[in-house]
């Protein structure tokens, strides 16, 4: 049995991950760069231990220190979270080398997915649709023109073992495509040490939509409904909700079925996600299967009521899922919002920082999975995001109102955060109808700009201050003088009678 899990990564998701090991009994081991002594994963851990410097490829990428610190503390089990080392193949193979579990699916599973180029080929032999394409690396520029004109633009360029949006080009026409290829392979090879890249058919006005999908060691494999994730900027996901306002209860059945099919077709285990486009006439076709938990896995949780990292856990430990595909019936509905710690003033550049104020909402049906807290510091050698905001309510109209209500009361001061930008979304009519693709935040982007309204660390800190007295000020403590009842605040006799104070 899984008694003590070591978590290959930091951040929100592996305090995520460490409060289900805590509820299940199983020890949690953290592992820390130099930068994140003080960070919330180390603190809340049963064990800790520094692993290197603050650069990722010296701590967190760094595949045989974080073997050594399992071997050592004996840990039964590695979790990868996502990103970092989440879906390398070489990592998996060690850990199963030394006997180490790894939560996640076999090293093979991932090759095998996580080149685009094969993973088409995969799908394609399932009876999952591809957008079309070519099937083999590009080999210079004359060959890319050439099937650019045969599949008719506009086309994305992509890299073939890429993620993210890195290693990506759209090409709208013949005169982009020496520049295109040029930086999508150099940005591919940069990224992923690869430079492969292929060419797909854009597929104009889609929504990417992701189904959930579990397997265990027994064949046995379900899909957990789907998440809209179409709201997008440069590639990367901003909101994400469950279920899809655009798919009706027809195709969802039927695309859950493809994603079982994908699924198995490579023999899953563990949690995964199966990502789609689809088009505004709600032809479907396969984009990628990611081999690991989702950064939008908290919607899928909320709509359903399952643990997936306890899930993850039984199924990494040999037992048979509980869960079948009969019993998953998605309730209400979710939304998720990315905090990033980023100016959107300055073209999203990030904004490390110390976190001076945290005001977090809370109340009926919020959830915050952050790793932020008053006086931390946001390093700045990693992604910005420091959490994610999650809201469910019985209705997406019910949602989006709960959205906006803990968005306005989400306060942090000390750094700039991308709060007020996430507001604008979900003020936006587009948003509110469900009526949004991929191009929304493009088609949008001047509204979303100027409705950003900044304030200065000292307006916001006056702010609360005022905010504060008021509140002291209309409490009924205050409204009598009786000497058996002393008013908790002397700000409005001190007001009345020095004048300070105007009410």
């Amino acid at each position: 049995m899984i008694r003590k899990i070591l978590i290959a990564n930091r951040g929100e998701i592996a305090v995520r991950v460490m409060r289900s090991c805590y509820e299940m009994g199983i020890q949690s081991v953290a592992v820390f760069s130099e930068a994140d002594r003080t960070a919330r994963h180390t603190l809340y851990a049963d064990e800790a231990y520094c692993i290197g410097s603050a650069s990722a490829k010296d701590s967190y990428l760094n595949i045989e220190k974080i073997i050594q610190v399992a071997k050592a503390c004996q840990a039964d089990a590695i979790h990868p979270g996502y990103g970092f080392l989440s879906e390398n193949a070489d990592f998996a193979r060690r850990c199963r080398e030394e006997n180490i579990v790894f939560i996640g699916p076999q090293p093979e599973t991932m090759e095998a997915m996580g080149d685009k180029i094969a993973a088409r080929i995969k799908m394609i032999e399932a009876g999952v649709p591809v957008v079309p394409g070519t099937q083999d690396n590009l080999k210079s520029v004359d060959e890319a023109i050439t099937l650019c004109k045969q599949i008719g633009f506009p086309v994305m360029l992509k890299a073939s073992m890429g993620g993210g949006g890195k290693g990506m080009r759209l090409i709208h026409s013949e005169s982009e495509v020496e520049e295109a290829y040029t930086m999508a392979k150099s940005e591919a090879m940069a990224s992923f040490g690869d430079d492969t890249v292929y060419l797909e058919k854009f597929v104009e006005e889609p929504h990417h939509i992701e189904f959930q999908i579990l397997g265990d060691k027994h064949g046995n494999v379900i899909h957990l409904c789907e998440r809209e994730c179409s709201i997008q900027r440069r590639n990367q996901k901003v909101i994400e909700e469950s279920p899809s306002p655009f798919i009706n209860e027809t195709i969802r059945q039927e695309m859950g079925m493809k994603a079982v099919a994908a699924a198995k077709a490579v023999n899953y285990e563990g949690a995964g996600t199966i990502e789609f486009l689809v088009d505004k006439h709600h032809q479907y076709y396969f984009l990628e299967m990611n081999t690991r938990l989702q950064v939008e896995h908290p919607i899928t949780e909320e709509v359903l009521g399952v643990d997936l990292v306890k899930e993850q856990i039984r199924i990494a430990d040999g037992q048979v899922m509980r869960l079948s595909q009969n019993n998953i019936k998605q309730r209400g509905h979710a939304i998720e919002c990315r905090i990033c710690a980023e100016d959107t003033e300055q073209n999203f550049r990030p904004s490390p920082g110390i976190i001076k104020q945290l005001i977090e909402p809370n109340g009926i049906g919020v959830r915050i999975d952050s790793y932020a807290y008053e006086g931390y510091e946001i390093p700045v050698y990693y992604d910005p995001m420091i959490g994610k905001l999650i809201v469910w309510a019985t209705t997406r109209e019910y949602a989006i109102e709960r959205m906006r209500r803990v968005l306005y009361e989400y306060k942090i001061t000390g750094i700039k955060t991308n709060i007020n930008y996430l507001r604008c979304i979900v003020e936006t009519e587009d948003f509110i109808d469900g009526k949004y693709d991929t191009g929304f935040i493009p088609k949008h982007s001047d509204h979303l700009h100027i409705g950003i309204t900044t304030h200065t660390e000292e307006e916001e800190n006056v702010a609360m201050i005022a905010a504060y007295i008021d509140y002291l000020m209309n409490l009924d403590e205050n409204s009598t003088q009786s000497a058996d009842n002393r008013p908790i605040s002397r700000w409005r006799e001190f007001g009345l009678h020095k004048g300070i104070l105007r009410i």
